[in-house]
């Protein structure tokens, strides 16, 4: 592999007609073909009520794939603390650790969770504040055309996030009703990161004065990474306790430069790093030709179409479903950014826009997620990209 390493980003995604068993042996074989192509991390990213996105549990996916591994690194991309305790993350993670040592990365990511009410407050309406305190955060330029980096990486018209988000309150409540205890809130952002480091330190001190160890977890030889898709609150605080920052290019383009460069304005050396180090992900699909590419890709536009309806993710379509879909104007508009942001075609082609991403933003690493109907076209994705990457040096 290259000077930039690449990794993998699965979701273990479920293609049209396939069960969920098949889904996740895909997921294990291509992890074991990740690591003798030489990428070095697979991440597991989380996501919940997505009939064609089984990765729900990332500690979970992590042990599926470990134990058939044996050097390249596993993590999260990421845990989302929404709903999440941290001494639960740090146990489960400090589990894995002690069996599979030093190759785990702790990937953390903001998501949606109850808010809790302001004093001069009735009880809110849980979807609602979640919903806006989620999306007042994300920040960003706001940009309402595409614009192009100093070296022509498109940045493409901002989606309307908090559009998607408002359409969705209901299905957020439920969601919410779900994963969450009654009555629970999610704690600021910042606490939570602070209380993850601390119990892996083995510093955690409650408010009322105990000291707490987790074991498992206390010592654990992880890496925590932050993951953020705007400048908002995950870059600045990853910048400002030295952490390393995942950076989102994939499903959310436009803003990629926002959270770079605010992660980058606010870093402060830390014990974990003298510099900021920053893994960006992009969407892509190789195959032998950009033609070929183009029909293995096919299916990407109806599948981000039901997520950014708000129906979630359905099962990867075959190349015939998503071209008997007919297009709406509207339709097209709901998902041109990531259209036109998915690298796709020959292994020269994709590598080129590779390195044009890299060079725009930076990026130390880069986290490559590819989703084909067929898992042998693209397990074949990942090998050519691999060659050619290796083949450049760069």
């Amino acid at each position: 592999m290259s000077t930039t390493p690449l990794a993998v980003l699965d979701l273990i995604p479920r293609s049209s007609g396939a069960g969920i068993a098949e889904a996740v042996q895909h997921a294990v074989d291509l992890a074991q073909q990740a690591e003798r192509l030489g990428y070095a991390r697979y991440w597991f990213a989380e996501h919940h009520l997505n009939p064609g996105v089984l990765g729900v549990s990332p500690a979970l996916s992590i042990a599926l794939v470990a134990g058939v591994t044996r050097t390249i690194r596993i993590g999260s991309a990421g845990v989302q603390l929404g709903h999440r305790q941290p001494l639960a993350t740090v146990e489960e993670f400090g589990l894995l650790d002690a069996v599979y040592p030093g190759r785990l990365d702790l990937g953390l990511g903001r998501s949606i969770g109850r808010q809790p009410p302001a004093p001069e407050q009735a009880a809110p309406a849980v979807a609602t504040t979640a919903v806006a305190a989620y999306a007042a955060d994300r920040g960003g330029s706001g940009h309402t055309s595409d614009r192009r980096a100093g070296n022509g990486l498109l940045l493409p018209k901002q989606f309307d996030f908090n559009q998607l988000l408002q359409s969705s309150r209901a299905k957020v409540a439920t969601l919410l009703d779900l994963l969450q205890q009654p009555g629970a809130y999610t704690p600021g952002y910042a606490e939570q990161i602070d209380d993850i480091q601390a119990l892996l330190a083995g510093t955690y001190v409650s408010p009322a004065g105990v000291a707490v160890h987790a074991y498992p977890g206390e010592g654990a030889d992880v890496q925590i990474w932050i993951l953020g898709a705007s400048g908002g609150s995950s870059a600045t605080v990853a910048g400002e306790r030295g952490l390393r920052f995942a950076a989102s290019y994939h499903h959310s383009p436009s803003t990629v430069l926002d959270a770079v460069g605010a992660y980058r304005a606010a870093f402060r050396p830390s014990a974990e790093l003298d510099r900021p180090h920053v893994s960006v992900s992009a969407d892509v699909v190789v195959g032998d030709t950009d033609e070929q590419a183009a029909v293995l890709a096919s299916g990407y536009g109806l599948w981000v179409r039901s997520i950014r309806n708000g129906a979630g993710a359905i099962a990867y379509p075959t190349p015939p479903e998503a071209a008997a879909h007919e297009w709406s104007d509207e339709d097209r508009e709901l998902v041109k950014d990531r259209i036109d942001t998915q690298l796709v075609g020959s292994p020269a082609t994709v590598a080129d826009r590779l390195e044009q991403l890299r060079d725009a933003t930076g990026a130390d690493e880069l986290a490559i997620t590819t989703i084909t109907y067929d898992h042998a076209d693209r397990v074949r994705s990942y090998a050519l990209l691999a060659a050619e990457w290796t083949r450049r040096g760069n």
